[in-house]
């Protein structure tokens, strides 16, 4: 009988502690996911190379971030999005963050951010943007621009957090060119179901932080917005024909600071010219 017990007792500490180590790591240590997709839209044998940063939640992974900025510059993007929830709405001291956004805006001319719900349920919501536009962050709020990159003409909308009543669609699409290639940048996916027709080809959120915990063969547990068992968690999803919504798990953490089977990660999404009967005319 103590035999039995010692090996029951013996399992549910090993087992215990691959859970906690999980748990760090998850939490502690990021990843680089890359996803791909294709246009007729671009020109031939053009590729768009973006970065999407998204919920760090004011998370430092070492000293000064270092090794984080190190790795996002080393992608060699042509754009780097910033898709909102940077700080924490408990975030009272911006330094960090400043610190990293300088790191790379130092080497990267084309960093574009749209808001996500913690900055504006933070006191100092203006200051923070303030200091992203000091530091030559272009801030998409409920606008868009016009980006020459590789040879292609790109549309870049973005919108103020939806989850927090500040979109403006009707603003931020205004006055676009449709034949263009368009991404489309908003903290929260949900906007998918509030906004039927979105003109854009590519949809870049965050928000859900991909559940922050998950379980096998069940995905998520809970995200904001969606509740229990959510659909919308992290990942492409087709939308419509020819438009997608990438979800980005995200950097950080929120409610409780930690993590499980959803590894910390930014994000390198690839958007690649493919050949159409129409070219081959």
């Amino acid at each position: 009988m103590m035999k039995k017990l010692t090996i029951i007792i013996s399992f549910f500490a090993v087992l215990l502690a691959a859970i906690v180590t999980v748990v760090y790591l998850d939490t502690n240590t990021y990843k680089v996911h890359t996803v791909h997709f294709q246009t007729d839209k671009l020109p031939r044998h053009t590729k768009l190379r973006i970065v999407q940063i998204s919920d760090l939640h004011d998370k430092v992974f070492d000293e000064g971030n270092e090794s984080l900025v190190n790795s996002i510059l080393e992608q060699n993007a042509d754009l780097i999005v910033l898709t909102g929830d940077l700080i924490d709405r408990k975030t009272n001291d911006f330094t960090n963050v400043f610190a990293m956004i300088e790191s790379i805006t130092s080497h990267h001319d084309h960093v574009y951010y749209v808001s996500g719900n913690h900055e504006w349920w933070n006191r100092g919501t203006e200051h923070f943007f303030d200091g992203l536009r000091e530091r030559n962050v272009t801030i998409l709020n409920n606008r868009h621009t016009h980006i020459s990159l590789n040879d292609a003409t790109v549309n870049l909308v973005g919108v103020d957090d939806a989850s927090t009543g500040h979109e403006d669609i009707r603003a931020a699409f205004h006055g676009i060119n449709q034949d263009d290639y368009t991404i489309f940048l908003s903290h929260t996916p949900s906007i998918v179901d509030s906004y039927e027709e979105l003109p854009a080809d590519l949809i870049l959120s965050g928000h859900t932080h991909g559940g922050q915990v998950r379980v096998p063969f069940i995905g998520a547990i809970v995200a904001p917005d969606q509740g229990f068992l959510p659909k919308l968690d992290k990942g492409v999803f087709q939308i419509h024909d020819n438009q997608y919504l990438y979800i980005d798990s995200g950097l950080g953490t929120s409610v409780l600071p930690l993590r499980f089977m959803n590894k910390s990660q930014f994000s390198v999404i690839e958007v690649e010219s493919v050949r159409t009967d129409r070219d081959q005319r």
